[in-house]
């Protein structure tokens, strides 16, 4: 199969161009000084389908010499052979050093498979994400198919089970999210789990008023109430900062509206 055959198996057809477009490059540059070996991975993947294309065994043999190295992967790719990404996944989770995956521009179909196997997962500024289903040619009877068709739903639940150590939605949604082929921006990517952060994006601000901020402002409003019971009456009572009034009210509001609930 050509990559132009294999790009028009996608649903969506609008990315088609800048897909076929991507240039085929594998490079691997070890830095044992610093401990880090990078890692291209541009075009198609999986030797079965593509004779330009690299495999599960040229990644093998990078890592390999790479040692104890930590990794960091340049991924920008429209997808391939499902079996050669999934055991591209499996091999750098083997991996013992840290492994980081930079989205460039694209992780497509089971260049996606791969991007699960980052310890962080970086979604360039502008990147695209791609989960679909399963396909394959077949041609032969309806038995042939009903067994291919079979085939390709055990395969499904495996790449599903590769997504889940990820995702932070639930399994139906990651179903249906292949079965519509959902292409996703690094926003989306990020926010659903698949990656763990987008380049250059500001960090999110710590929140307010945590659980342990409201349980640390009741401990100190307990000590000051125990400390007033102790005070002659003709004394006059410890004031409680305004802050702490306003935050203990919306605590204690919160509670009886549960409670109510």
């Amino acid at each position: 199969m050509s990559k132009t055959e294999f790009l028009k198996t996608f649903k969506n057809q609008k990315y088609i161009d800048q897909l076929q477009n991507i240039p085929q490059k594998f490079n691997v540059v070890h830095n044992q000084e610093k401990g880090v070996s990078e890692i291209t991975i541009y075009g198609v993947i999986g030797q079965t389908w593509f004779s330009d294309s690299f495999s599960a065994n040229d990644i093998d043999q990078a890592l390999n010499a790479a040692g104890d190295n930590d990794v960091v992967i340049n991924l920008n790719s429209p997808g391939g052979d499902a079996f050669d990404g999934i055991a591209i996944f499996n091999r750098l989770k083997r991996h013992n050093g840290k492994v980081t995956v930079h989205v460039d521009g694209w992780a497509c179909s089971a260049a996606s498979v791969i991007a699960m196997a980052a310890d962080e997962l970086v979604m360039e500024l502008g990147s695209m994400f791609m989960i679909h289903e399963a396909s394959n040619i077949v041609w032969g009877t309806k038995q042939d198919m009903r067994k291919e068709a079979d085939v390709l739903e055990q395969l499904e639940d495996g790449i599903i089970d590769i997504y889940m150590t990820k995702a932070k939605i639930e399994r139906d949604e990651v179903r249906e999210k292949m079965d519509a082929e959902t292409w996703m921006s690094a926003k989306t990517a990020a926010e659903l789990g698949f990656a763990d952060r987008i380049a250059g994006a500001e960090p999110e601000p710590e929140p307010q008023n945590t659980v342990q901020q409201r349980q640390n402002v009741i401990d100190e409003l307990h000590g000051i109430l125990k400390t007033n019971n102790q005070i002659q009456t003709s004394k006059e009572p410890v004031p409680i900062p305004a802050e702490k009034q306003n935050i203990a009210m919306l605590f204690l509001k919160s509670k009886g509206d549960k409670k109510n609930a």
